[in-house]
């Protein structure tokens, strides 16, 4: 997956067993950020960041989601503990993971984020070792400078 492609539609249970649908949220541009695991120290400084700055986001025209292969149960718990304000996707099949080459050697989710434009195309994607995260700033600037 490269920008500029076309991303075809998926549907994944989020934390609290409901169906997200991407393509019925793509009234705004939506900010996939694909993480390896529910309750890691990584990934949960990474989501309480984005959480802490979901308004700057939202002034920004972005909806945050995140998704690795953790199960339901387990997103609830980490939502629940993190008291986080998007949703986490279940892709427990690494059915969408594996759409977007976000799987790693070792079969698990690597750190990457995905931003889907209204348009159903990919404007942006980059990735990060697993030992560290891209910060809402650098994000957020890469939004102003398609915004431009």
């Amino acid at each position: 997956m490269k920008e500029g492609d076309f991303v075809s539609n998926f549907i994944l249970k989020d934390e609290n067993g409901n169906e997200y649908d991407l393509y019925k949220n793509l009234d705004k541009r939506v900010l996939l950020a694909f993480y390896p695991k529910d309750d890691t120290p990584v990934c949960s400084t990474q989501l309480a960041e984005y959480n802490n700055n979901l308004e700057e986001f939202e002034k920004n025209g972005v909806k945050v989601v995140g998704i690795s292969t953790d199960s339901v149960d387990s997103h609830e718990k980490f939502c629940s503990k993190l008291k986080l304000n998007f949703p986490l996707l279940s892709d427990v099949d690494k059915k969408v993971s594996k759409q977007f080459d976000a799987i790693n050697l070792i079969g698990m989710n690597k750190r990457m984020l995905v931003l889907i434009g209204t348009d159903k195309k990919v404007l942006w994607l980059d990735s990060t070792l697993p030992v560290t995260y891209i910060k809402t700033g650098d994000i957020l600037e890469k939004v102003q400078q398609l915004n431009s």
